[in-house]
């Protein structure tokens, strides 16, 4: 018991919950009993304990001049974002002991507070830290000299973002574990962050603000709702980045082009300002982002992005065509988000989204062997790739470390005598204030029904409000008590009231009949996604050539980097009509949420191709997106793909490495450095620019680089720069504005005194005294010289 009473002190000393509709339980109040999901839990933290915290923590040891007790990892942990992974180890260790009391993961909380006891006294200052060489950055930062750009903070990779992990990290330790050493240590961290940045103008901050910084105003509100000091509350509201809290607060749409997983942290953060002071400017920001993303820019599994931004609203054709798909970040944010938000409005639409996102995205991230996933490619017949413990440490390892020890956090909530069923997922909460415990036996989805018991010493009068979930047909949703039906006051997408005085014992079915829907992709431009009740059903289309399905440590081993399904031999539907194709696919007989469509798929070769749940395949190829055509389209729609994948197959083979500028990933991956340069967004193509320089390491393959072919923009008018290759310059470029409006490409000859013997080329982009460079859209090292114009 005294766990919930420090919960509840955590969150209530500032009248957090004074306008929530909802309260939710504590991790350590609600069991995961059975099924899917527990099972993920422990496949997590079996992964977890693979990881050695020695490792993990040899950045922070390192930057506060201690000895480390072993060497840091490799990838993104010895690369620029030292020590990131480190907080969502904490906060993964401390969700998963709150929710299962597993000595292991509180033997590895209790060690690694420990260590940073010992970073936190040797440092002296309250500082924890990772960043390479922090004292040097922080003191920059502190007397105003800022160079921010998108990814970078004074030359360094995203040092906001990297420290945020571990403010997150110490805050669970603290909310989730009651480890009081992890408080202090938050506080002192945050007073730290106070003392660094309290001399800077609201400018200044507001321009650190354009670098990454992940969910500092979260946890800096959270921060104010376990001290009740508002210093941190104004802290908080001073690292809220105003670029994005005003126009989303008027619902202008910004995102497009946007790198999305930047953006979802700070609008949490925002509806956590809103939920501690009441702020209408910060929840209706939230809110209307929310509904942005989730209404126009997300895919039947709950993702969004491609290449981790934000695509067009009205072309999605780049979804559909590349490898690097929704990021698994983005979505365990955007659950964060509309966790939130439901607690503020009781709404069952915020159910119906995180369900989604749940099953069909973050249950799928995980391979049932261990391995979490960066991008699920939505290109038909492509594949995932999976982490290794001791190779990868993307973004996407750390939250998915978190991601499956909380299925437990939404099932259930509360308000006065109410408890809302959200998820059928097999579990128990208890719930103190009715003194009764209601136990969930189910097998959904493979069950359309669900099961609860009631269990008190006494009878107790409560509401039960069952979720009637928007995938349930009108009328169909049956509720029992004790074996009698109950007459049923609701829609779809509401919450059914059960109301009486509950006895030990009480049993409750729910009838959740489930049935086929299609699912256009957001555009509207043919593609179709099939789902059975709330679960996304894809196909496995092969195995073959997936390379580097277990990722390596390569800086871009996240990407599934094989060879492409040719558009014109992934699976489609093809009809008469194109329509009303539902009653052309069938449940295949004795298999359990398994269907056929003979009819309808095309090519020939893929007629006996079964759609299943997403979540359950994995190391394979597969299709989620069919375009649904018909007889009479199809001979164009063929001709049109063979065009494209002509086109892509060419590029393909004669392309040895490629940066996309202005996209965060690939620039990083890239080993980008630069100086007096800017980025944007033209005509929905990221750019990169300077009125000094810029460069990117590109892999010279074999050798066999040729020539780098460079994407301009027309307009582009009086910029005059030099492109170097390894400090030789190949190019003198002169844009004057007469390609007009449109993108177009450059192939400048390599000398082979330059590429031979390189693996890795450093590509200069340089202003001439006085100048800009062009804005350059793409590099691209290729090893054979088409027909273009050269330079």
């Amino acid at each position: 018991m005294k766990y919930f009473a420090i919960s509840f002190i955590v969150f209530g000393l500032t009248g957090a919950f004074a306008q929530q509709q909802v309260n939710l339980f504590t991790l350590n109040e609600v069991s995961i009993t059975s099924g899917v999901f527990k099972q993920a839990a422990e496949t997590d933290f079996n992964y977890i304990q693979q990881l050695d915290p020695d490792r993990l923590l040899a950045p922070f040891l390192r930057e506060a001049g201690l000895e480390p007790k072993a060497e840091s990892y490799t990838n993104w942990e010895n690369s620029g974002l030292d020590g990131h992974i480190l907080g969502h180890y904490l906060s993964a260790l401390s969700m998963y002991f709150a929710s299962t009391k597993d000595k292991k993961a509180e033997d590895l909380i209790d060690y690694t507070l420990a260590e940073l006891k010992r970073v936190h006294l040797a440092n002296g200052n309250g500082y924890m830290g990772g960043v390479p060489e922090s004292k040097v950055l922080w003191n920059e930062i502190q007397k105003g000299n800022i160079k921010a750009g998108s990814f970078s903070l004074n030359d360094k990779w995203v040092p906001l973002y990297n420290i945020h992990k571990t403010f997150a990290g110490l805050k669970d330790a603290w909310v989730y574990a009651q480890k009081t050493e992890a408080k202090t240590m938050l506080i002192d961290l945050t007073n730290w962050f106070i003392h660094i940045t309290e001399n800077l103008t609201d400018a200044q901050v507001q321009d650190m603000l354009r670098s990454e910084h992940g969910g500092l105003n979260e946890v800096f509100a959270d921060v104010y709702a376990i001290t009740n000091d508002a210093r941190y509350l104004e802290l908080a509201k001073r690292f809220s980045q105003w670029t994005l809290l005003n126009p989303l607060a008027e619902n202008k749409d910004i995102l497009t082009g946007m790198h999305a997983n930047t953006q979802i942290p700070k609008f949490i953060g925002f509806e956590r300002i809103a939920q501690l002071e009441h702020d209408k400017k910060y929840h209706e920001s939230a809110s209307n982002f929310y509904d942005n993303v989730t209404q126009k820019r997300s895919l039947s599994i709950g993702g969004n992005s491609v290449r981790e931004h934000f695509n067009p609203i009205d072309d999605f054709s780049s979804v559909l065509s590349s490898e690097q798909g929704p990021e698994t970040c983005n979505t365990y944010n955007m659950l964060k988000l509309g966790k939130l938000l439901f607690e503020d409005s009781a709404n069952a639409s915020y159910i119906d989204f995180y369900e989604r996102g749940l099953y069909n995205h973050i249950l799928s991230s995980q391979n049932p062997n261990g391995g979490f996933v960066y991008f699920t490619p939505m290109r038909p017949g492509h594949y995932r790739v999976y982490s290794q413990p001791e190779t990868s440490f993307w973004c996407c390892v750390g939250s998915g470390m978190e991601n499956h020890t909380k299925y437990n956090e939404l099932i259930y909530a509360k308000k006065n005598d109410k408890l809302y069923v959200n998820l059928f997922i097999p579990s128990t909460v208890k719930w103190d204030e009715k003194q009764a415990t209601l136990t969930q036996k189910t097998n959904f989805p493979e069950e359309a029904s669900t099961t609860f018991i009631w269990q008190s010493k006494k009878k107790a009068q409560a509401t039960l409000m069952l979720r009637y979930p928007e995938w349930v047909k009108a009328g169909t949703m049956e509720i029992y008590v004790n074996g009698k039906i109950q007459k049923l006051e609701g829609q779809p997408g509401s919450y059914i009231p059960l109301q009486r005085k509950w006895k030990n014992g009480d049993k409750i079915e729910l009838k959740l009949p489930m049935h086929l829907s299609l699912e256009d992709i957001p555009d509207q431009s043919g593609y179709v996604s099939l789902k059975y009740g709330p679960i996304v059903l894809a196909a496995i289309t092969g195995d073959d050539n997936q390379d580097g399905l277990f990722a390596d440590d390569s800086r871009g081993g996240h990407v599934a980097s094989g060879p492409f399904l040719e558009m014109t031999e992934a699976p489609m539907f093809v009809s008469d009509s194109g329509q009303d194709i539902l009653k052309h696919i069938k449940p295949i007989e004795g298999e359990v949420l398994k269907f056929s469509a003979t009819e309808l798929f095309y090519p020939e070769k893929y007629k006996k191709l079964v759609l299943q749940p997403f979540y359950k395949i994995h190391e394979k190829r597969y299709s989620i997106y069919f375009k649904n055509e018909t007889y009479e389209g199809l001979a164009k729609l063929q001709r049109e793909l063979e065009e494209k994948q002509q086109a892509e197959a060419r590029l393909k083979a004669i392309t040895l490495d490629y940066v996309a500028p202005g996209e965060q990933q690939p620039e990083s991956d890239h080993g980008i450095k630069s100086d007096n340069s800017n980025s944007g967004l033209n005509k929905n193509r990221h750019w990169r620019d300077a009125t000094g320089w810029f460069s990117y390491n590109l892999k010279n393959k074999g050798g066999k680089a040729k020539a780098l072919r460079i994407t301009y923009f027309g307009k582009d008018s009086g910029r005059k720069f030099k492109i170097l290759v390894n400090g030789t310059i190949i190019a003198n470029p002169e844009l004057m504005g007469t390609e007009g409006d449109r993108f177009f490409e450059v192939d400048y000859n390599l000398p082979e005194t330059v590429v031979t013997n390189s693996d890795i080329l450093t590509v200069r982009f340089e202003a001439d005294k006085n100048n800009i460079t062009a804005g350059i859209y793409g590099v691209r090292l290729i090893g054979n010289i088409e027909t273009n114009d050269n330079h």
